[in-house]
């Protein structure tokens, strides 16, 4: 099986090329090691797989000197031209899409970035899927799309339709551009929403990285929102296994289609659907009308709203002060015969249909998935911070700060569609992961050695 790896220079990307050529699966890694970070230690990841400096050539294959069926390849993803040869030459069976401009913060200061690579960058990789007959696509989402949601844990039936950063409303983008091109064109596609991922060969700019420089450096550690912060820390090698195991059972739902009669198909089935929901639309319509011969008033209605919005769970729904509101604006009293599927697709319950978990529950027909990999057991900030310090045998001088824009007080993930599944479910532990890390830390910058955590062993249930 030949995979496609983007971001395959990245952290998540250079552990999960390693993995499947561990496993014997040929891979072709592209990266455009941008300098977001420290270019350097993208080129030391690729120097473990065997690709050479002449990585740094732009458009050029280059073979590993350690694994036979791996090619790496520079190019950036808004380049459609040069993806579309790369896809036409290689001939992949599988896409795993992890290249993104990564960053809740720096989405702040450059959105362009953003939309270029997440949006620009990834329409690429589906029209590329679309006309190459891609049996999975795997992609990277992110918890940042649950935003300030306070139902706990984060689950992927829950609502996401208010990200506080820009990363995350790319992130929860792609995942509605994937669902779309798995309805029209039968793309089986995943997203997977990782949680605070962390181990050896991260990136500079997340937490731990952060910190233990710090320390070992004696400067101090910034904490945000006062240390009032809680994390469902993923480690690297439960990422990795979970997004292999995603990778190798595709969703269910209909067969690709590429031609405009199998597409009228569905659209024959869709008027089926739809006749199905007349009968809701007139009792909507009842509604309506009763509404409208009430006395009530705004000010009497919108108090009653807020409180079901509160319990909700999702509190940019409930009364918070950002502004911003949506209303539709049409003639209630359309003809039924116009009527259309609730968000989530048609809901067929036969043997093609899956559960779409980005969207409420709903059923739809496209072989479409959505799962969070977390390691769904919070750790308090502080007590994150109290086990580097406890590695390392310092404390750590501390400089307290309000919290960031764009930011969240506690994430925590809901994995049980995971577990159900795939009989999988993370569980290092903040200790364990955090002692690989430290080992690596120590051997990569040449430092003094410290008292390690014992070594990772992975969990299955």
């Amino acid at each position: 099986m030949k995979i496609l790896v983007t971001g395959s220079a990245g952290f998540i990307g250079f552990h999960l090329v390693k993995k499947l050529l561990d496993r014997g699966d040929r891979v072709v890694g592209i990266d455009n090691i941008n300098h977001y970070y420290d270019p350097q230690l993208k080129y030391a990841r690729l120097a473990q797989t065997g690709i050479s400096p002449d990585a740094q050539q732009w458009h050029r294959p280059v073979a590993s000197s350690i694994y036979p069926g791996y090619t790496f390849v520079r190019m950036n993803l808004e380049d459609r031209e040069q993806l579309d040869r790369l896809f036409a030459r290689e001939q992949f069976s599988r896409v795993c899409h992890l290249a993104a401009q990564a960053g809740v913060r720096y989405s702040l200061e450059n959105p362009h970035t953003y939309i270029s690579s997440n949006i620009v960058g990834f329409l690429n990789i589906l029209e590329a899927c679309r006309h190459n007959n891609i049996r999975h696509l795997v992609y990277a989402s992110s918890s940042s799309v649950y935003g300030n949601n306070t139902k706990m844990p984060f689950s992927t039936s829950d609502n996401v339709d208010h990200p506080i950063s820009l990363y995350a409303a790319t992130k929860k983008s792609n995942e509605l551009m994937a669902h779309t091109y798995s309805h029209l064109f039968g793309l089986p596609a995943t997203g997977l929403r990782f949680f605070t991922v962390y181990g050896p060969w991260g990136r500079p700019d997340m937490a731990l990285f952060l910190f233990t420089k710090a320390i070992l450096e004696n400067k101090p550690i910034k904490v945000f929102n006062n240390g009032n912060m809680v994390r469902d820390f993923t480690y690297i090698d439960d990422i990795v296994e979970g997004v292999v195991r995603i990778l190798d059972h595709p969703p269910g739902g209909t067969v690709k289609m590429h031609s405009a009669e199998s597409i009228e198909h569905r659209s024959n089935e869709q008027r089926t659907t739809n006749n199905e929901l007349q009968t809701a639309n007139n009792e909507l319509r009842t509604a309506n009308n009763e509404l409208r011969t009430t006395n009530w008033s705004a000010a009497e209605i919108l108090p009653q709203q807020d409180n079901k919005l509160k319990r909700s769970g999702n509190p940019a729904l409930a009364g918070q002060q950002t502004p911003y509101k949506i209303y539709n604006i049409g003639n209630s009293n359309t003809d039924n015969s116009f009527s259309v599927p609730p968000p989530g697709g048609m809901r067929q319950q036969g043997k093609d249909s899956v559960k779409d978990g980005a969207e409420g529950g709903h059923i739809t027909s496209a072989p479409y998935k959505v799962y969070n990999i977390g390691n769904s057991s919070p750790v308090a900030l502080m007590d994150y911070i109290s086990a580097i310090e406890t590695r390392l045998g310092r404390t750590a001088e501390k400089i307290y700060l309000p919290m960031q824009p764009g930011d969240v007080p506690r994430t925590e993930a809901d994995v049980s569609n995971l577990v159900s599944d795939l009989g999988y479910k993370p569980a290092t532990t903040v200790e364990e992961g955090i002692g690989r890390f430290l080992e690596w830390y120590e051997e990569y910058f040449k430092i003094k050695k410290y008292n390690y955590a014992p070594h990772y062993q992975s969990s299955e249930i």
